[in-house]
């Protein structure tokens, strides 16, 4: 995926572009193929190099740098591989040309996807794009349990966040953080868990559990195309919603910088919903108030388990999640330091929850 205003330069073949050339050559993938250029650091999951094909169907390889499911290698592939041909079915997203097997120079593998021409996401006028490209997701056809590995469908999407929260709250007695953020983030958890005590059945979607607007591109039709899908589950719309529109968001990705008001929280909300009743789906609008609650607390407890982890070594193993600050540039180090340290500051925490509050007060988000 790329940005079309920002498209790098040539440069030296790398060793990666190298190893990247030698795996197509064995797949027999290298056909077409006239050039690959590395795409900027802007994850930290994977490794994007953009592959010119002379047939005019550019691909991008997405090369991981760990799993952010705890996957093994092989499991992780098929992880990915899942997620966009589930998810193409929607229109708004990339279609998988092909899975690279594990290999010496790429030892996690990696996907092929088609490249996708576009622009950051531009906010709040995107909103109503990034709406469409969602619902696009959530409304697909609910396949079977049976058929639903290899992507988590867990029978309690609400129980199953809580567990990703504790877990991922461990880790805030370690990061770097007021007693008192940690006081009420602890507060907030426990006010989540008993609403779900009693909260009714949800009925689950294909989710990216990823759709911060970063992860966006708007092509020249105004089409969203979200572009990220590694993390997709079958759980609940809401967190999509709220990882679209909240503070922690719209402020990650500096190409898609924005802070919204209340106001165009709920006028992407109402475009989203109309974008759903079209599609003969309706959700209720309690869900997706405790939804933006359990993607925050997700989120901030993410920087806390960041702030951690990113001090370990590389894993030698070069198997499941690794957020070691070793696998990517300096410049993406520094930037996602400077966000979780501002996402888990005293102001920030209590930007976050009087919102979340107003929002509460009007009773919802539509």
């Amino acid at each position: 995926m790329r940005d079309t205003n920002t498209q790098a330069s040539p440069a030296p073949a790398s060793p990666l572009q190298a190893a990247l050339r030698e795996a197509l050559e064995a797949a027999d993938l290298a056909a077409h193929l006239r050039s690959i250029s590395p795409m900027p650091d802007t994850g930290l999951a994977h490794a994007h190099l953009w592959l010119e094909r002379d047939d005019g169907d550019d691909w991008v390889a997405r090369l991981p740098k760990q799993s952010q499911m705890h996957l093994e290698t092989e499991a992780n592939l098929a992880y990915q591989a899942a997620c966009f041909s589930r998810a193409s079915a929607g229109g708004h997203t990339p279609a998988l040309q092909a899975v690279l097997p594990v290999g010496s120079g790429l030892p996690r593998g990696g996907l092929l996807v088609s490249a996708i021409r576009g622009r950051p996401a531009r906010l709040p006028d995107d909103l109503p794009a990034i709406a469409e490209a969602l619902a696009s997701l959530h409304a697909l056809p609910l396949p079977a349990e049976t058929q639903r590995a290899p992507l988590l469908a867990p029978r309690d999407p609400w129980a199953a966040m809580l567990g990703e929260l504790r877990e991922q709250a461990r880790y805030l007695d370690r990061a770097a953080i007021a007693p008192s953020v940690r006081d009420q983030l602890n507060a907030d958890l426990t006010a989540l868990a008993h609403w779900c005590d009693t909260a009714t059945a949800a009925r689950p979607a294909l989710i990216s559990f990823d759709a911060h607007p970063g992860n966006f591109l708007i092509q020249e039709d105004g089409r969203g195309i979200l572009v990220d899908l590694e993390k997709c589950r079958y759980s609940l719309p809401g967190f999509d919603l709220a990882h679209a529109s909240l503070y922690t968001s719209t402020t990650w990705d500096p190409r898609s910088h924005a802070e919204l008001d209340v106001s165009e929280v709920r006028a992407f909300h109402r475009a989203w919903a109309e974008a759903m009743a079209k599609r003969g789906v309706r959700i209720e609008a309690d869900a997706l108030l405790q939804s933006r609650r359990a993607m925050w607390l997700w989120s901030v407890t993410w920087c806390a388990k960041w702030q951690v982890e990113r001090c370990r070594a590389q894993d030698a193993a070069v198997a499941g999640e690794d957020w070691s600050a070793a696998l990517s540039d300096a410049a993406l180090i520094d930037h996602v330091a400077d966000r979780a340290e501002h996402y888990l500051s005293a102001p920030v925490i209590a930007r976050v929850r009087d919102e979340w509050q107003a929002l509460a007060d009007d009773s919802g988000l539509s």
